[in-house]
């Protein structure tokens, strides 16, 4: 006969798992990711992101830099661009920094699949999670 206390720890024990499989499951907020790339002729540099709390990110691109916003409603994802640092890049950098933050501001939906977001839009963006 099983003991009452048994059923009450296996089914706290599943309701755990599904809490944490939810979790790795949902938009990656408080997460450091890095954009599935080869990197750029003569650089080791891949662009990154990290995402904060309540969605500000803070991008690291091929040479420039700045600061965004995500906001997220279910499978529904819209980037908003702040302003985004210079730092006299060489054109070619310049342009692909461009080119990647008009991607993200043209992405619609997002999905996630354990340690890896995809941003969904006219130029598909994978990024990987970062290891501790």
């Amino acid at each position: 006969m099983v003991s009452f206390k048994w059923m009450a720890c296996a089914a706290a024990a599943v309701l755990a798992m599904s809490a944490v499989a939810r979790a790795e499951e949902g938009f990656p907020f408080g997460a450091e990711m890095t954009l599935e790339a080869v990197p750029q002729p003569g650089s080791k540099r891949i662009p990154n992101i990290e995402i904060g709390d309540n969605g500000e990110v803070v991008l690291e691109l091929w040479c420039k830099g700045g600061k965004g916003q995500f906001s997220v409603a279910g499978n529904t994802v819209i980037f908003v661009p702040g302003q985004i640092q210079d730092r006299a890049c060489p054109p070619a950098k310049a342009q692909a920094d461009d080119d990647l933050v008009a991607a993200l501001s043209s992405v619609e939906t997002w999905k996630r699949q354990g340690d890896m977001l995809t941003l969904i839009g006219p130029k598909p963006l994978r990024f990987r999670a970062n290891g501790n």
